[in-house]
């Protein structure tokens, strides 16, 4: 999931200087579940932007604005409100704004609603936590499951580093160590013997970016 938090309104209206007319384009997976993108939200700031003098001409809520055939799908459906703005608004992650700009088919102006976080889980208390990096070569196998590149501070991939303090980071002394989290899980897995094979040098050409990959 691509966590995301709602730009602050006069940042947003900042953007919108000159533009009186507004169409809002959310999103029903990520941002709805970090509350920054679906319905409930697109009416808020709708409000938000009425109160300043603006016109919400309508909104639309791909499921997945990141795909491309959910974007045409949604402009197609709403295309006379959207013409007739002057500008829209998309409440969505990074990938989602880039894929309404390429998918619009006709000029209009696009703003961004949201700044994009981190790719997190989100856990039985609702917290969103970062625990994926999207590295390339993902070495979970090796490590209990727990991401060294994500979760340590210093992204090691071989430790724990001589900051470690029982068990605590010395970064965020708050929280535990990763790589003793990783040894205690590959022990109780009786899997320690993966910490004393060598293993080739990370290919980092695989976080060369962009990324492209035909599905």
């Amino acid at each position: 999931m691509i966590i995301t938090k709602q730009k602050e309104l006069k940042e947003i209206l900042k953007y919108l200087e000159g533009e009186k007319k507004i169409f809002i384009i959310g999103c029903g997976e990520c941002s709805t579940t970090c509350k920054t993108g679906g319905e409930a939200d697109i009416k808020k700031i709708k409000e938000l932007l009425e109160k300043e003098g603006k016109i919400v001409t309508g909104y639309c809520i791909p499921n997945a604005p990141c795909i491309a055939a959910q974007v045409k799908l949604e402009v197609a459906k709403n295309r006379v409100k959207i013409e007739s703005s002057d500008a829209i608004l998309v409440l969505a992650c990074g990938l989602g704004i880039q894929s309404v700009k390429e998918n619009l088919r006709f000029e209009k102006p696009i703003h961004v609603g949201c700044d994009t976080l981190f790719m997190g889980a989100v856990d039985a208390g609702g917290i969103f936590l970062e625990k994926c990096s999207a590295c390339g070569e993902c070495v979970l196998e090796l490590t209990g499951l727990i991401c060294p590149i994500t979760r340590c501070p210093k992204s090691l991939l071989i430790g724990p580093c001589g900051g470690q303090n029982k068990g605590k980071c010395e970064v965020d002394k708050e929280k535990d160590c990763t790589w003793i989290l990783i040894y205690n899980e590959l022990k109780k897995q009786n899997k320690l013997h993966l910490l004393k094979e060598l293993k080739p040098p990370k290919d980092h050409s695989k976080v060369t970016k962009p990324h492209q990959l035909k599905v």
